[in-house]
């Protein structure tokens, strides 16, 4: 049946659709700002307040950069970081979340008490900090991966999903010869991808952006990464010890440098979202309903 709109309900309507693309303009605008000044000169950015197209497009801030072995350090290390860290902190949980689902795990309710537990309190970043020491991953990359390596939350809903697969399919796979991790390996995993794209989603984003850890644990500023360096470029006026030989004459336009650090600094992430959008809501829906 054909449900006609009221007067009203198409004014409320029309009424949500200005206000919502007013509040996306909004967003978007800062960003957009960012964008521009990161191809515009020191001198447009300093005399224009606020632009979305430079008059002259300039490279100068991204040659600055990428001509710099600090900032080419700290890329390379946050991409290697990213993606070695999203594939450990997936594997984890998921290798835990499987046998959670099963009903007959000794002590399952347990675990998942603790694991709920664990979700509401935190150790704290004193606590987190002494453990990090004491397990000597201070200056160690594994720093950056191993303390959150399974989010509670994410636990949970992939345990959820498991559980709401057929049992008939891990059961006719048994009685072909497949074992717990063939059964996980060659059924599960590849009915699973929905879920698991979302949640490698949110492990890359939090390590990508992960600027405490870093902080906290990596004392050798060689081993910073990307988020370290961006605040090291925008809490001084000129950019830290890159041992190149840079031409005396070229003053590198600092606001200009500091815009496209942004803008790299956030672009992987805009570049792979749309290739798990498809996934996104469904991922986040699927599991979490029943506990």
């Amino acid at each position: 049946m054909k449900i006609h709109n009221t007067t009203g309900g198409r004014i409320f309507d029309g009424a949500n659709y200005v206000f919502l693309t007013l509040i996306g303009i909004v967003t978007l605008l800062p960003f957009v700002y960012v964008v521009a000044g990161s191809f515009a000169t020191e001198v447009e950015i300093t005399q224009r307040p606020f632009f979305v197209w430079p008059n002259h497009i300039s490279f100068d801030s991204y040659a600055y950069i990428f001509s710099t072995p600090a900032f080419t350090r700290a890329l390379i290390t946050t991409v290697l970081v990213t993606a070695v860290g999203t594939a450990v902190q997936l594997l984890l949980t998921v290798t835990m979340a499987y046998p959670l689902s099963k009903r007959a795990l000794p002590g399952r309710r347990l675990i998942l008490n603790l694991v709920v537990f664990a979700m509401v309190f935190s150790g704290g970043m004193i606590p987190t900090f002494l453990l990090v020491k004491d397990l000597g991953l201070l200056n160690n990359y594994w720093a950056l991966i191993l303390p959150a390596a399974i989010n509670p939350f994410s636990l949970i809903i992939i345990k959820n999903f498991f559980q709401e697969l057929p049992q008939e399919l891990e059961e006719s796979a048994k009685m072909d010869g497949a074992t717990e991790v063939g059964v996980l390996w060659r059924i599960l995993l590849p009915l699973s991808k929905p879920v698991l794209a979302t949640f490698a989603l949110f492990y890359a984003v939090g390590i990508w952006n992960d600027f405490m850890s870093p902080l906290l644990y990596l004392n050798d500023n060689s081993m910073w990464t990307l988020q370290m360096y961006l605040r090291q470029v925008t809490a001084a006026s000129d950019l830290i010890g890159s041992g190149q030989q840079v031409d005396p004459n070229f003053i590198p336009p600092t606001q200009g440098v500091k815009f496209a650090v942004i803008v790299v600094a956030t672009l992987p992430i805009l570049v792979f979202y749309p290739f798990l959008q498809k996934h996104f809501a469904k991922g986040m829906l699927i599991g979490s309903v029943k506990g």
